[in-house]
C-alpha cells in the first residue's frame, strides 16, 4: 500500500437551474471566476491547458452564466487560435495552435454539451483536434470500430520502433474527453508503449448514449479489434481510467481479466458514490466548478433529483458481487479528502478480491490532487511508471 507523504516517499440540495443558465454551485459569478483565474495560474484542472492571461481576458467577457454566453467566450479565443493555426508558415506553430484551440473549444463546452452554443463549440473543438492530429509525428490515427450497428471512435498512437506495440486504453471522465487523455498520453510513447484513447459511455463521441451496467461491452469491442491489428500486441495492455473513467477501468479488471495486464482506477467510483446520502452532499462540492448536478444527471439520462438518485445504486460494483471475485492487477489511486468520489470506494477495491496496489495523498482531493501535488505529478511518479511495469 502507497500512501503519498511526498513525491520520492510513498508509503502506506438539488443544483436546479433555470433552462437558459447554468448553474455556479455554492458561489456567485464574481467567486467563481475568481476559483478559475486562480487554477489557471496554477495550471490546474479543468483548465491546464489554458494560457493564465487568455483565461482573464475571457472571463472579462462573461457577464453571465447563460450557457450559450459563456460558450461564446471561450469561443471567441479558440476562434483566435484556429486563425492562427491556419496562418502558419510551419508545422510546429499550427500544431501548437490547434492544440490551443480545442483546449479552448472544449472548455466552451464544460462541463457537458447542453446548449445550441455548447454543442457548437463541441464540433469545433473536434475539428481542431482532428486538424492537430493530422500534424504529428508519429502520427494519431482517428479509429472508427464498428459497433452494434455504429462506430467506436478513439484515438491511435504508436511509438516509433518495436513492434508489435503496448498500449494503454484510456477511458475519459464525466467532462474530461479521449483528447485530453491524447496530450497527456504521448508520454508513453519514450517508453516504447502506445495509446488507445476513448470516452466513456454517455459522453463526448460513445456509441453508448447513457450509462447502464454493461455498457463496458464497448471497451470489450475495443479488446476484440486491438486483437486484429498486428501492430498492436494484444497481450499486453492496460486499462487506465480517471474519475467516472475509472468505474469503468475496474469493470474491465474484472471482466476482461485475462485480457489484460492491469487497471490503473483513479478516483473511480464503486458503491459509495451511487448511494443517495452521498451524492446529496456531493453535488454542491466546490471542488467542481459549477453543473455538477447536470453533468451527473445527464448521463444516466435523468431529468430529476429523485430519478437520479434512484438511478445510481444500479451501477455499484457491490451490489453487482463483483468487488470479491478475481481480477487483473489493479492500481488505485485517490485522495483522501475527495469531495466527489468518496475515498471509502477506494477502500472497498483495496480490501476485497485480488490484491492492489493503492496510492493515497492523505491531503489530496479528487483523483489525488491538491496545490502540491498536481495532475501531472501523479501522472508522472505514480501512473506512468506503473503502466510501463505491467505492459514490459
Amino acid at each position: 500500500i502507497m500512501i503519498a507523504r511526498s513525491f520520492l516517499a510513498l508509503t502506506l440540495a438539488a443544483l436546479a437551474c433555470p433552462a437558459l443558465a447554468q448553474s455556479g454551485g455554492p458561489r456567485t459569478l464574481a467567486e467563481l471566476k475568481a476559483d478559475i483565474q486562480e487554477r489557471a495560474d496554477r495550471n490546474a484542472y479543468p483548465v491546464s491547458g489554458l494560457d493564465a492571461a487568455e483565461v482573464r481576458e475571457a472571463l472579462g467577457n462573461l457577464k453571465t452564466l447563460d450557457r450559450d454566453e459563456w460558450a461564446t467566450a471561450w469561443s471567441a479565443i479558440g476562434d483566435r487560435h484556429m486563425a492562427q493555426a491556419k496562418r502558419a508558415s510551419d508545422r510546429a506553430s499550427a500544431s501548437e495552435h490547434y492544440k490551443c484551440a480545442f483546449e479552448y473549444y472544449l472548455f466552451a463546452r464544460f462541463p457537458l454539451e447542453n446548449s445550441p452554443g455548447k454543442v457548437k463549440a463541441y464540433d469545433k473543438a473536434l475539428e481542431a483536434f482532428a486538424a492537430y492530429a493530422k500534424l504529428q509525428n508519429p502520427p494519431i490515427e482517428i479509429v472508427r470500430v464498428p459497433f452494434e450497428g455504429k462506430e467506436i471512435v478513439g484515438y491511435l498512437r504508436l511509438p516509433k520502433g518495436a513492434r508489435p506495440a503496448p498500449l494503454v486504453l484510456t477511458i475519459g471522465g464525466l467532462d474530461g474527453r479521449k483528447e485530453n487523455a491524447s496530450f497527456r498520453n504521448d508520454a508513453y510513447l519514450a517508453h516504447g508503449v502506445g495509446y488507445f484513447s476513448f470516452d466513456m459511455p454517455g459522453t463526448g463521441q460513445s456509441t453508448i448514449r447513457q450509462v447502464v451496467p454493461g455498457a463496458e461491452r464497448e471497451f470489450t469491442r475495443v479488446l476484440d479489434y486491438i486483437a486484429t491489428r498486428p501492430e498492436l500486441d494484444a497481450k499486453r495492455v492496460v486499462v487506465y481510467g480517471g474519475s467516472w473513467g475509472g468505474h469503468w477501468a475496474a469493470r474491465l479488471a474484472y471482466l476482461e481479466r485475462e485480457r489484460i495486464r492491469g487497471a490503473v482506477v483513479q478516483g473511480g467510483p464503486v458503491h459509495e458514490y451511487f448511494q443517495p446520502e452521498w451524492q446529496k452532499k456531493a453535488i454542491g462540492t466546490r471542488e467542481y466548478l459549477f453543473e455538477l448536478f447536470e453533468a451527473r444527471a445527464a448521463i444516466y439520462g435523468a431529468k430529476t433529483l429523485d430519478d437520479f438518485l434512484a438511478y445510481g445504486p444500479k451501477m455499484s460494483l457491490k451490489t453487482a458481487g463483483w468487488l470479491d471475485k478475481p481480477s487483473a492487477p489493479m492500481l488505485v489511486i485517490n485522495g483522501m479528502r475527495d469531495t466527489q468520489v468518496p475515498i471509502e470506494d477506494l477502500f472497498l477495491l483495496m480490501r476485497s478480491g485480488s490484491p492492489k496496489e493503492v496510492w493515497i495523498n492523505p491531503q489530496g482531493g479528487h483523483m489525488g490532487r491538491n496545490v502540491a501535488i498536481s495532475d501531472q505529478k501523479i501522472f508522472e511518479t505514480v501512473t506512468l511508471p506503473w503502466v510501463v511495469r505491467m505492459v514490459k
